[in-house]
């Protein structure tokens, strides 16, 4: 037989709560547990109850469904909490993400579908709508991006065409030639950036550069 999920509803409107009670326990191994109309109420239903699973609006009177998720899950680590919402904001849903939540759907999707949710999150999965997908994918390639620039920030660019080279495995004299520029030159640009980024030698640099994803931001004609 399977497990019971005990489950908190958490909504501001009791129509919104009453239909969610209802799609949920359509399942012989769903149950509602509780409800909650405002923040605060969530948090102390949460701590009474202790359900396996919340289901949290994230617009609500006073304290938000994002804190709320965040007081939850200071007092209850093991807590699955599912935000949902009317509206796919990208700064909500990263909101939404920091404060612990585990699953971010929209108000929209169809019924078998919040069901599912709610069944993955209680496996210990997390969820999130397709509709959001592309924009998490999107920010996670933005940050990364951000954080490699800044493993290079201060160097020219002539500096990262050098350091590029370096993490290949090219001598001083092979860069000269690839770089039209003279040997001595090449030695000062090296000099530079090792002084920049704070390393000893050149194997030092290659590691760096190599971490730090170098051939990703150099430009086609750099990387050869």
């Amino acid at each position: 037989m399977s497990k019971t999920v005990r489950i908190l509803v958490a909504d501001d409107h009791a129509v919104v709560r009453a239909g969610l009670r209802a799609l949920l326990e359509r399942r012989e191994d769903f149950r509602v547990i509780a409800e909650a109309a405002t923040g605060e109420e969530a948090i102390m239903r949460a701590l009474e109850w202790h359900p396996d699973v919340i289901v949290m609006d994230i617009r609500m009177p006073g304290i938000s469904g994002i804190e709320a998720t965040r007081q939850i899950i200071e007092k209850l680590p093991d807590s699955r909490i599912i935000i949902l919402t009317s509206y796919a904001e990208d700064d909500l849903l990263f909101a939404a993400i920091r404060a612990g939540a585990v699953g971010y759907v929209l108000k929209r999707i169809g019924d078998n579908d919040l069901v599912n949710a709610v069944e993955r999150v209680s496996r210990g999965e997390s969820m999130l709508d397709p509709a959001m997908t592309a924009t998490v994918f999107d920010q996670m390639k933005k940050a990364q991006e951000s954080q490699q620039a800044a493993a290079f920030n201060g160097l020219t660019s002539q500096e990262m065409s050098i350091l590029g080279l370096i993490s290949q495995g090219l001598t001083n004299r092979q860069i000269s030639v690839r770089l039209f520029i003279g040997e001595g030159t090449t030695r000062n640009y090296v000099s530079s950036l090792l002084s920049k980024l704070n390393l000893s030698n050149r194997a030092e640099a290659a590691a760096y550069a190599i971490r730090n994803g170098i051939q990703e931001i150099l430009p086609p004609n750099n990387k050869h």
